[in-house]
C-alpha cells in the first residue's frame, strides 16, 4: 500500500471511528452553558413563531413586480424599496453607494444569409396572455452584458457547449474557427467562458442558445402550460471573465466616485460581439447547416442531425451594440447591532439586480432575507437582541460580474478579515420545498443542526434535516448530509475567496422548471411553477435558528477540525497529478495528528462551556484563535495569475466559473503541466499547516491555563 493510500485509510478510519463515538445531539446547543440552553431554545421558538408566508407573498408582490437590470430606473426604485422595507423591520439601514463601469443595450440583431435571401431572428420572448408580465414592453431583448460591439456576417460552427474539451475536438475533427461565428449551447461552464474560448479560437461572434435537451421540452412541460423552457426562452447574462470579480475598473479597491480606475483600453473585456437566442431561433440556423455530423454527446434535443458547420453557403450575420460607462447603483446594508459583540459580525446577503422582475432570481432569496429581518427585527423589539451584529445585505449589479458585495469586501477588507464570523449567500434561495447547501467545512455542522430544528414542509414528523439527510452523507463529513463546496457564480465569493470568512449558500429547490434570466423570471410562473411559500417560510425558519446560533453561541461553532479531513481527501486526489505526490503526501501526513489535536480541542472547549468552566478572557481568546484558523488560508500573494483570489484552500475554478476548486494552486498546476508552480504551492499549503499548528499550540495553552 502506497504511503498517500495508507494515509487517507487511517483518517477514514479515525472519522469513522470518531463518528460511532460522538453522536450528534438533537437540539445542536450543548455547547451553551446549561442556564442559557433553554433561553436560547426559548429565543428560537419565539422567533420562529414569526415567519408568515402570506407577508412573505406581499414582500414578493413589492420586489418583483419592476424589471430592474442593474443601473436602471427599476434598479433605483427597488434600491429604495428595500431601503424602507428593511427600516420597517426595525433594522439600521445604510446605502452604500458605488459606481461601476456597466453596459447597456442598445440594439442587436441577427440574420440568415443564404442565396435565397435573408431571414431576421427573434431576439425576444413571446408575449404570453397567460402573464401579463411578459407584455411588458419596457422589457429588454436578450443580450449579454459586457458583449463586444460589432457587426459581423460569416460562416457558421457549431461547437457543443463551448467548453475547452469542445474546441479542442473541432480542432482534432480539422475544424478551424478563425472568422466564423460560432454558436453553442448554454450549459457546462460560465458564458463568459464560451465567448473567451471561441475568441481566443478566432471566432468573429459568439451565438449562445437555450437547447431544449438542457433546458425545454426533453426535460418536461413547456411554459405556460408547465414549467421548462418554451421555444423563445433566451437566457441573459454577462460574459465578463476577468481575473478579479467585481467593478472590472477597480480591482482590489472599493468604487467610489473619485476612484483611480484603469483605462478600459487596459483590461480584458471580451472583444466579439456574443447575443443569446431561443432554441427556435437556434433551430432555423441549424436546419439550414449541411457539414458533417457531431461527435458523440453532442447532439441536443432539436428534432434534426447537428452538424458541426453550415458550409459555405450558409452565412449568419450579427450584430451587437452596447455603451459601457461608469454608472452609479448601490448596495442596501441593513444591520441589528449585537448586544455584546457588535464587531463581530454575521452576514446574510442576496443581489437584489436581476435581468427581468426577477422573481426567482434573485428575489425569491430576497423574501426569505426579508422576513428573517422582520422576524429577528420583532424579537429585538421584545428586548430580545442578538449577543453579535447580524447584517442583511442586498447586493447590487451581481449579474454583470458579482460587482456589489465585492465592492463591500474591499471597502471593509480589514473588519472582516478581524471580525467577520460567517458569510450566507440567499441568492434564488426559494425554488421549492427540498433544503440543499454547499458550505465551507467549518460551517457544515453548524447549518446541519439548524435544519434539525426546522418541521419539513409536507410532513407531521419529520425535520428538514430527515428529509435532506435521505439525499445521502457527506463523503468527507461522515455524519452529516451530502452538502456541496463553494465554487463561483455569486455574491459569497468576495467574502470566502478573498477574505476568507467562511461562507455558505444555502436554499430549498425542487420546482420543475426553468425560467432562468429569461422575462419569464417573473411572479405568474412562480407562483405557476413553485406555488405557495411555504418552501419559503420553512427557509426563513432555518435561516433563523442559523442566525440566532451564530449570533449568539458563547463559543464560535465552526467545528475546525473538518477541514483537516478535506484537505487530507484533496492532496491524496490532486497529489499524484503534480509530478510531486511523495510532498502532497507528506504534507497530508503532517494533519493526521493536527486533526485529532483539534478534534480533542475542541471536544474541551464546548464541553468546558457547556459546563461553565471557561472564564470569558478564555472564551474570547479561543473564538480569536478559531477566527484566525479560517483565516491561515489567506496568502497576500494570492494564486497564480489571479492575484484576488487569496484563499488557499477554495476558488471558483478558471474553465467553468461554477466549479469550485479545493485547493485551487495545484489545480492550476495540473491544468498547466508545470511541476514547478505544484511545487510552489504545495509550499504555500504547507506553510498554511504550519500557521494551523501554531493556532492550535495557543488554542491548547489557554486551555491548559484553565
Amino acid at each position: 500500500m502506497t504511503r498517500v493510500l495508507a494515509t487517507a485509510l487511517a483518517a477514514l478510519l479515525a472519522a469513522i471511528a470518531s463518528t460511532a463515538a460522538t453522536q450528534r445531539p438533537v437540539d445542536g446547543i450543548t455547547y451553551w452553558p446549561a442556564e442559557t440552553r433553554k433561553r436560547q431554545l426559548a429565543y428560537e421558538r419565539a422567533l420562529n413563531a414569526i415567519p408568515d408566508a402570506a407577508r412573505i407573498a406581499r414582500y414578493h408582490e413589492r420586489v418583483a413586480s419592476i424589471a430592474h437590470e442593474a443601473g436602471s430606473d427599476g434598479d433605483r426604485e427597488t434600491i429604495a424599496i428595500l431601503e424602507t422595507l428593511f427600516r420597517e423591520a426595525g433594522l439600521d439601514v445604510e446605502r452604500h453607494p458605488i459606481w461601476v463601469y456597466l453596459p447597456r443595450f442598445v440594439n442587436a440583431s441577427i440574420e440568415i444569409v443564404t442565396a435565397d435571401g435573408s431571414m431576421s431572428l427573434p431576439l425576444r420572448e413571446r408575449p404570453l396572455d397567460e402573464d401579463r408580465f411578459s407584455r411588458d414592453p419596457a422589457l429588454l431583448p436578450g443580450h449579454n452584458a459586457f458583449a463586444a460591439s460589432g457587426d459581423v456576417t460569416a460562416e457558421v460552427v457549431y461547437a457543443n457547449y463551448g467548453t475547452p474539451a469542445d474546441f479542442a475536438k473541432l480542432r482534432a475533427h480539422g475544424i478551424d474557427c478563425t472568422g466564423k461565428i460560432v454558436i453553442a449551447r448554454y450549459g457546462r461552464n460560465y458564458r463568459g467562458f464560451k465567448a473567451k474560448f471561441a475568441e481566443a479560437a478566432g471566432a468573429a461572434g459568439l451565438i449562445i442558445y437555450t437547447d431544449p435537451a438542457d433546458s425545454g421540452y426533453a426535460r418536461g412541460i413547456m411554459y405556460p402550460e408547465g414549467g421548462f423552457a418554451n421555444p423563445s426562452q433566451i437566457q441573459r447574462g454577462s460574459v465578463l471573465t476577468l481575473p478579479y470579480p467585481g467593478d472590472p475598473l477597480t480591482p482590489f479597491r472599493p468604487a467610489t466616485k473619485d476612484a483611480d480606475r484603469l483605462d478600459p483600453k487596459d483590461v480584458a473585456l471580451p472583444k466579439i460581439p456574443v447575443q443569446p437566442i431561443g432554441w427556435a431561433a437556434a433551430h432555423e440556423i441549424m436546419k439550414r447547416m449541411r457539414g458533417k455530423g457531431v461527435p458523440s454527446g453532442w447532439q441536443g434535443g432539436l428534432p434534426l442531425a447537428y452538424r458541426l458547420t453550415g458550409g459555405a453557403d450558409l452565412k449568419v450575420r450579427l450584430m451587437v451594440e452596447q455603451e459601457r460607462a461608469v454608472r452609479p447603483t448601490a448596495n442596501v446594508i441593513a444591520r441589528l447591532p449585537g448586544s455584546t459583540h457588535p464587531e463581530q459580525t454575521i452576514v446574510f446577503g442576496c443581489h437584489h439586480d436581476a435581468w427581468g422582475y426577477g422573481a426567482g432570481d434573485p428575489m425569491a432569496g430576497m423574501i426569505v432575507m426579508l422576513e428573517a429581518a422582520r422576524a429577528l427585527g420583532e424579537m429585538a423589539k421584545r428586548g430580545e437582541r442578538p449577543a453579535r451584529t447580524i447584517v442583511f445585505a442586498a447586493w447590487a449589479a451581481e449579474e454583470p460580474g458579482i460587482i456589489g458585495s465585492t465592492e463591500w469586501v474591499e471597502a471593509n477588507r480589514e473588519a472582516l478579515a478581524r471580525d467577520g464570523i460567517a458569510y450566507v449567500n440567499l441568492d434564488m434561495a426559494a425554488m421549492g420545498t427540498q433544503f440543499r447547501g454547499a458550505a465551507a467545512p467549518a460551517l457544515r455542522a453548524i447549518i446541519a443542526d439548524a435544519t434539525r430544528a426546522v418541521a419539513q414542509v409536507g410532513t407531521t414528523d419529520r425535520t428538514v434535516f430527515d428529509v435532506w439527510s435521505a439525499g445521502g452523507a457527506d463523503a468527507t463529513a461522515p455524519g452529516l448530509p451530502r452538502m456541496g463546496s463553494l465554487g463561483g457564480g455569486s455574491d459569497h465569493v468576495g467574502f470566502y475567496c478573498h477574505v476568507g470568512v467562511p461562507s455558505a449558500g444555502i436554499g430549498v429547490g425542487g420546482a420543475r422548471g426553468v425560467s432562468y434570466h429569461s422575462i419569464y423570471d417573473n411572479l405568474a410562473w412562480y407562483r405557476k411553477v413553485v406555488g405557495n411559500y411555504d418552501g419559503a417560510t420553512m427557509l426563513t425558519k432555518v435561516v433563523n435558528v442559523l442566525a440566532a446560533r451564530l449570533a449568539n453561541a458563547p463559543l464560535l461553532p465552526y467545528e475546525p477540525h473538518r477541514i483537516l479531513a478535506q484537505l487530507r481527501f484533496e492532496l491524496t486526489t490532486l497529489g499524484p497529478k503534480t509530478g510531486h505526490g511523495a510532498e502532497a503526501a507528506d504534507v497530508s501526513g503532517r494533519t493526521v495528528k493536527l486533526e485529532r489535536r483539534m478534534r480533542d480541542a475542541y471536544r474541551r472547549m464546548r464541553v468546558g462551556v457547556a459546563a461553565g468552566k471557561l472564564a470569558p478572557k478564555t472564551v474570547a481568546t479561543l473564538n480569536r484563535c478559531l477566527i484566525d484558523w479560517e483565516r491561515a488560508w489567506i496568502d497576500p500573494r494570492g494564486l497564480p495569475e489571479r492575484p484576488w483570489y487569496r484563499n488557499l484552500y477554495a476558488a471558483t475554478d478558471e474553465n467553468s466559473g461554477y466549479a469550485a476548486w479545493l485547493l485551487p494552486g495545484l489545480h492550476h498546476a495540473i491544468g498547466r503541466r508545470d511541476a514547478t508552480i505544484a511545487a510552489r504551492e504545495l509550499d504555500k499549503i504547507a506553510a498554511a499547516v504550519e500557521r494551523l499548528t501554531a493556532i492550535l499550540d495557543r488554542i491548547e495553552a489557554a486551555l491548559a491555563a484553565e
